[in-house]
């Protein structure tokens, strides 16, 4: 009864105001809950998790040790797919976050690549940026995940301090944007010792971030640390 109730509102909804694809626009039915069967299906893959040493694993190389990394499809600025990026992050589309976390799980299920995993720990957002945004978009993405996976959700990096936007930043700078800006939230060396952890972000451009943010908590006892982004910058 109450998700035949859930049906006629959410038809009505669409009706007064229709839902559509933020990649194509395409009117969504009522079966597509943030994008286009079509737009879903033909998302420009990365295949990294099928692939030894990617190039996503190959920027942690030599600077913090993982045991694995992979992103679900390639962020590129002028693709109509980054509009599901900019929706995530700038446009308050929380639910879509989650949900693309989840999509990302089952998608890659038959590569094993979430198999082990204990901990989902998304790369934190500074306090006053979170709270002048109203939210942290890895965040979103990581409880899609762990839902999905039945891993614990965990803000066990904390970022200490701000940090300039990396959008217009080379590696270098990028770097020296992110150095010593994160640290390991409270009880962090207990609940992390000897688990394995996969950080999530939204994109990985350099590695930049999400490298600080391993090396914050890479000298705990027994951690494993695996790496995931829902979109990667075509990496060359």
């Amino acid at each position: 009864m109450i998700n035949k109730i859930k049906h006629i509102l959410q038809a009505t909804a669409d009706a007064i105001m229709p839902r559509t694809c933020p990649v194509c626009n395409r009117v969504l039915g009522a079966d597509e809950p943030f994008l286009c069967r079509n737009c879903l299906n033909t998302l420009p893959l990365t295949h990294y998790q099928d692939a030894q040493f990617n190039r996503m694993e190959q920027l942690f190389a030599g600077k913090v040790p993982i045991e694995r990394a992979a992103a679900l499809f390639f962020y590129e600025k002028a693709s109509p797919y980054s509009a599901i990026i900019h929706d995530i992050k700038y446009r308050n589309m929380t639910h879509m976050g989650v949900w693309m976390g989840k999509h990302a799980v089952a998608m890659m299920k038959q590569s094993a690549f979430f198999d082990g995993i204990d901990i989902v720990v998304p790369v934190p957002m500074h306090p006053d940026k979170e709270a002048q945004r109203g939210y942290n978009q890895a965040h979103v993405i990581a409880q899609g995940v762990a839902s999905a996976t039945g891993a614990t959700l965990l803000q066990a990096i904390i970022a200490v301090k701000p940090h300039d936007t990396q959008t217009r930043k080379g590696a270098y700078d990028r770097w020296l944007n992110t150095r010593d800006t994160y640290a390991p939230a409270p009880h962090a060396h207990t609940q992390l010792a000897h688990k394995h952890i996969l950080i999530i972000d939204d994109v990985i451009t350099t590695g930049a971030t999400i490298i600080a943010c391993a090396q914050a908590i890479s000298h705990i006892p027994g951690i494993k640390i695996s790496i995931f982004t829902l979109t990667a910058a075509r990496l060359t």
